[in-house]
């Protein structure tokens, strides 16, 4: 069961030591694969599409038929869900935008544009994993930034079906293309472009060990948004917190993946005592109780912590990916969170209100990289450029000084670039 701590040092080596990722294990055979999909393209695809996906590939693109077929497949209260969900993501992420600013003076002009990305690419898992919440998350901030055509990829199963609810949220998020292929081919094709998969500038979406490992090796050709590892949260509670909810919110981020982590820092010795027992009560009823077990075994903890203060000193270390500040006054312990990818506060706003109504994205950083990566956002799918221009005038008032500056640096050809636009006084 979930391993308890008082002595905050152990608690944090442990912590902060794991390391869930294994990139490096993959990386061979991931290399393999790109350079196969840049050699031989959709004949590469077909292959791979065949051998992990067991998906004969005749065709990649997502027909208009199965996206009506899909419609039809879907719960239509889901359908509405996920409509009043991804107007609330819309509506957040238009908040982000920026438009770019001019400064003028004396004869100088000079700004920064904020211009969008051409063409984006969004990697959906398939199977058990296929989540169509972060298909609404990921399209989003895209949307809003202005790129001009958004490609998403998924992996189909054997019989070249996509997930219907991936497919209705795609339409509803205004995607423009689905291509059926997965995995580290899928992401191949999205760098290097195929006949059938157009190359992209950017890649975004969550993805197995083999996905992670391809985006890490193509970015560079292209951009991405991150090296997502297992999903983790940290719980800040004090003894104004309800026991069974607080079990729940650990479940839920812990049925994820056995290499989740789920992590409770509380200053009440009753909930310090009495979650063990809560967590073995729900897990009984979990549908997913073996995925849950084992990741809150392997890499649960509970810590008995000081004060409030103290918990968010250690959360900073950790970084979570998911916060929540299980507290009675949730605003008066805002301010001293740095690191955290998102931050859940007061008792009626658990972690899963972020993963699929409020707004805010749940694309996160993860592994205690929210100490320097930031949600996914708008910012994420725009690139700016600067522009000046001078006059006659008032270069000439500034030739001196940029050669100046050119010869200390051994520039004499820069300095000539501005002493050669100098005219006399008359």
């Amino acid at each position: 069961m979930i391993r308890k701590y008082t002595t905050k040092t152990d608690a944090l080596t442990t912590i902060l030591k794991r390391k869930a990722s294994e990139t490096l294990d993959v990386t061979d055979k991931v290399r393999e694969i790109i350079e196969a999909v840049k050699t031989n393209q959709d004949d590469a695809l077909k292959q791979f599409s065949y051998q992990f996906d067991q998906y004969q590939a005749t065709e990649f693109l997502v027909s208009p038929t199965e996206i009506k077929q899909a419609f039809e497949l879907v719960d239509p209260a889901l359908v509405e869900v996920m409509k009043q969900a991804w107007h609330r993501i819309y509506q957040f992420h238009e908040k982000q935008k920026n438009n770019g600013y001019i400064m003028t003076q004396a004869g100088q002009v000079m700004g920064q544009r904020v211009l969008p990305l051409d063409c984006v690419g969004v990697y959906v898992p398939g199977g058990t994993a296929a989540y169509p919440s972060t298909v609404l998350m990921d399209v989003a901030p895209a949307k809003v930034a202005g790129v001009e055509k958004i490609i998403l990829i998924t992996p189909p199963d054997k019989e070249g079906k996509v997930n219907p609810n991936v497919l209705v949220a795609s339409q509803i998020a205004g995607v423009d293309q689905i291509y059926k292929v997965g995995g580290a081919h899928g992401i191949a094709a999205l760098a290097y472009g195929t006949q059938s998969i157009p190359k992209v500038d950017k890649i975004v979406g969550p993805g197995n060990i083999y996905v992670a490992t391809a985006k890490r090796l193509v970015y560079g050709q292209v951009d991405i948004d991150m090296i997502a590892g297992p999903s983790d949260v940290l719980i800040i509670a004090d003894d104004s917190a309800n026991v069974e909810w607080l079990a729940a919110d650990l479940l839920a981020q812990a049925e994820h993946d056995t290499l989740a982590q789920a992590i409770l820092l509380t200053d009440s010795q009753r909930i310090f005592e009495q979650i063990s027992e809560e967590l073995q009560k729900q897990l009984a009823n979990l549908p997913r109780k073996a995925i849950a077990s084992q990741s809150i075994e392997n890499n649960g903890k509970v810590v008995l912590v000081e004060n409030i203060e103290e918990a968010c000193q250690i959360a900073n270390k950790i970084a979570p990916e998911h916060l929540e500040l299980a507290v009675l006054e949730p605003f008066a312990y805002l301010g001293q969170i740095k690191h955290a990818g998102s931050i859940f506060l007061g008792h009626y706003t658990p972690e899963v209100l972020g993963d699929y109504l409020a707004g805010p994205n749940h694309t996160l950083p993860t592994e205690g990289t929210a100490r320097f990566y930031s949600a996914l956002n708008v910012d994420d799918f725009v690139k700016k450029s600067s522009y000046l221009y001078y006059s006659k005038t008032a270069l000439q008032q500034q030739i001196t000084a940029i050669a100046h500056f050119a010869q200390a640096e051994g520039l004499q050809g820069h300095a000539q670039s501005a002493l050669i636009r100098r005219e006399d006084e008359q």
